[in-house]
């Protein structure tokens, strides 16, 4: 078998992702389906306060993880991308969770391919990124590689972040959970902050504590905790 690195056949990828794209986009990204509703305006404090909160040192590169899995990161990372382009800026969302990838399926998109195809040449970065949303631009996975952290370790990789940081306002980074893979640390020690996403039905102190430990350790500079899945018994309104 042929194992040499192949040129991926764009048009069809494309076609074949028009075709079966899961449709969970109503089921997740409440920033398009519901911008009115209170947690949407939360996701709008949360821009408010990332873009004006770091006045001399604006962060650009934004690592979002979280202690555990299934603690929202990638609904929030989601949802703070398409905020961004609401306002006007110019995001950039990339799925870094290679060991298990979930962005696409919020904006509907088939995996096919993505970053992994463009750091081993297989396709340029304006071929792979995709445009779910007016003003947002987001980068897949793609082909799952076997060897996740040493390929975010590769001059490759930081070769790429230092390219989209002079094309894009903001690249958010969804990040496997920090307390299961090193993969989290090695992201964060090339960002500019991390958003820390924590779930209060599933978050214990101990994980916390030892998500906080591994993130200072690589010199990470955590912007912030982001708290997820928060019911909102009573909302108020104002004229």
């Amino acid at each position: 078998m042929d194992q040499s690195p192949r040129k991926i056949d764009l048009r069809r990828a494309r076609r074949e992702e028009e075709t079966n794209a899961p449709n969970e986009l109503a089921a997740r990204l409440v920033t398009v389906l519901d911008p009115m509703s209170a947690t949407s305006e939360a996701y709008r404090t949360l821009r408010t306060n990332l873009l004006y909160a770091f006045v001399d040192e604006h962060p650009k590169v934004i690592v979002l993880t979280s202690p555990g899995p299934g603690e929202g990161k990638s609904t929030v990372c989601a949802n703070l991308g398409v905020v961004l382009a609401q306002a006007g800026k110019n995001p950039l969302i990339i799925d870094c969770d290679f060991r298990n990838p979930a962005i696409h399926k919020f904006f509907g998109l088939r995996n096919l391919y993505g970053l992994v195809d463009v750091l081993a040449g297989m396709c340029s970065l304006q071929e792979a990124w995709k445009k779910p949303v007016e003003g947002l631009k987001v980068v897949t996975v793609g082909h799952l590689p076997p060897n996740p952290a040493e390929l975010l370790g590769t001059g490759r990789f930081s070769e790429f972040l230092a390219s989209v940081r002079q094309e894009f306002d903001h690249i958010l980074v969804d990040s496997p959970p920090a307390g299961l893979v090193s993969d989290p640390a090695i992201l964060a020690a090339q960002g500019d902050g991390v958003l820390l996403v924590l779930d209060p039905q599933k978050t214990r102190k101990g994980p916390i504590r030892q998500a906080m430990r591994d993130l200072e350790t690589v010199g990470a500079k955590v912007l912030g905790t982001v708290i997820n899945n928060v019911k909102y018994s009573q909302v108020g309104s104002y004229e």
